[in-house]
């Protein structure tokens, strides 16, 4: 069997075909359009384009699954897209509308919960029940699976991490950054890359901080010990209401290896417990996660 994933990106569409075992046969890509009806059009162009890589026949056209991960989730009392930082995608009937384009059943889910399903599959989470994957790149965005299958929520919203507050913030840290979303002090605006590099205020981007950071350089060595503060305080919420099994990092600022060290005291000394044995590991599938875990919204025949 054939599962197709797709990851809606804003700036660019993937399109991938994995096999049974979850090996990929074919990867296509394309720059993200502005618009929507065009956005539709380069999804089908791609899903077609993987499939013919992958030697789904023309005869057999539909016998491949598709998953697609967006930026987003769909309201469960509408259908419509909302909080896509794609903005096009907000307010449209995204589902119904690939159902039309590709003639087939689509699975739909937001790319955070994608890239927990990935690693919860075959990744860094395969070993455990309940895993909290967390995406810290651009934005801050986050997904619960547990056995291997999504926790979407009664509302759709579960794992919108990066929109709740900072916890336990510090005077100087209050009243926090304002956020797209219209609320202050979201922790996206601190956790994220472009969060990290505003909080050490030098115009500098995340990437050259980390570096001068392990450079030794005093400053940039502070910046990087305040955002593990902040990350552990954040997780630590995590832990106390949900207490996954494993926490898994992705994005961007996952690649600073100096975090993991002492994350998991860090969050340790935050949580309810007298205990925290938690691991936190980096994502195992990197940047494929989010189209490995579209594919995985089907599970196998």
């Amino acid at each position: 069997m054939i599962r197709i994933g797709v990851d809606f990106g804003g700036t660019k569409i993937e399109a991938a075909a994995l096999d049974g075992q979850g090996r990929f046969q074919a990867r296509v890509r394309s720059p993200s359009p502005g618009t929507y009806e065009a956005s539709l059009e380069v999804v089908r162009d791609l899903i077609a384009d993987a499939e013919r890589q992958a030697g789904v026949a023309p005869s057999r056209h539909g016998v491949a699954s598709i998953g697609i991960g967006i930026p987003g989730s769909p309201s469960p009392a509408t259908g419509l897209i909302r909080n896509a930082n794609t903005t096009h995608l907000n307010e449209k009937p995204l589902q119904a509308d690939l159902e039309r384009v590709l003639g087939r059943p689509v699975r739909l889910a937001n790319d955070a919960n994608c890239f927990a399903l990935s690693e919860a599959s075959d990744g860094a989470g395969a070993d455990s029940h309940v895993v909290f994957g967390v995406i810290i790149g651009t934005g801050c965005g986050a997904g619960v699976t547990v056995g291997r299958q999504v926790l979407a929520g009664h509302n759709g919203i579960a794992g919108e991490w990066g929109h709740t507050p900072l916890p336990w913030p510090r005077p100087e840290e209050l009243p926090g950054p304002d956020c797209f979303c219209g609320r202050l002090n979201c922790l996206e605006n601190w956790i994220s890359g472009p969060g990290f590099a505003r909080a050490h205020g030098t115009g500098e981007d995340a990437p050259s901080i980390v570096q001068a950071a392990e450079r030794g350089e005093p400053a940039a060595a502070a910046s990087l010990a305040d955002y593990a503060d902040r990350l552990a305080r954040g997780l630590a919420v995590i832990a106390d209401i949900l207490d996954p099994d494993v926490i898994v990092l992705g994005g961007g600022m996952s690649n600073v290896e100096a975090l993991y060290p002492g994350l998991p005291a860090a969050i340790g000394s935050y949580t309810f417990s007298d205990v925290f044995a938690t691991p936190v590991r980096k994502a195992m599938h990197g940047d494929s996660s989010g189209v490995r875990g579209a594919a995985w919204l089907w599970p196998p025949p």
